[in-house]
């Protein structure tokens, strides 16, 4: 009988210890949703490997499968701890290839569909997304894995242009920039007044704007599998 398993969190990153990049990902079984698979994808070794004996009790936090945040050697999702009806931070271990968690802001009340984990400056946040008549609220964990180290750094204003931010970095100089939604980038300063905003296309539908490193790394290529595609 075939089994079918649905991803809910996937991540990248670098395990220092085997000098190896591995792409992660947890799934379920669409007829059976608490047993999970978790599996990453080794560069070096070009193949997929299961991690045996691991049974996650968590759900990503939407619909929407979710994509992790690299720091610290580990990988962080927004996840739903289904068992005990809370939501956390789930930390993946690039070296030990173990799951741990991380506690949110204690003051931090929001629908979680419109939260996302990020890394800010060197440090783990949650960003919560603002829309017209409701402000983004940016939390930074000052101390990593210290509830206590959370704070609120930025609060920003959404007017009606643009009406609507999610986060997607800062700059150097402390400014945030994030998207509009549908095709613009926004910029605030770290006190969460508007600098900027600029449309880059005017097609229909949302686009996905991430941040990237460039690197000299060549992925592993299987020609064989390339002339049978």
């Amino acid at each position: 009988m075939d089994v079918m398993f649905c991803t809910f969190l996937y991540g990248f990153g670098y395990d220092p210890s085997t000098d190896d990049y591995l792409v992660v990902q947890a799934s379920y079984d669409v007829d059976l949703e608490p047993a999970t698979r978790v599996e990453f994808f080794s560069v070096r070794a070009n193949a997929w490997k299961e991690i045996e004996g691991i049974n996650l009790c968590y759900m990503n936090c939407c619909d929407e499968a979710r994509t992790g945040s690299l720091l610290n050697g580990a990988i962080h999702w927004l996840a739903c701890r289904y068992d005990v009806s809370t939501n956390v931070i789930v930390a993946f271990d690039l070296t030990e290839r173990s799951f741990s968690e991380i506690l949110l802001p204690e003051d931090l009340a929001c629908q979680f569909d419109f939260c996302y984990l990020g890394v800010l400056g060197g440090f783990l946040c949650v960003h919560v997304v603002g829309y017209e008549g409701c402000p983004a609220e940016i939390w930074v964990m000052k101390e990593y894995r210290i509830q206590s180290s959370w704070s609120k750094s930025v609060a920003v204003v959404v007017d009606e242009i643009p009406s609507y931010f999610s986060l997607i970095c800062s700059t150097k100089s402390g400014d945030i920039v994030g998207t509009d939604l549908s095709q613009g980038l926004v910029k605030y300063n770290s006190e969460g007044e508007l600098l900027e905003h600029r449309s880059y296309c005017d097609v229909r539908g949302r686009l996905q704007t991430i941040v990237y490193s460039e690197s000299l790394l060549s992925l592993p290529y299987d020609s064989d599998q390339a002339e049978e595609d």
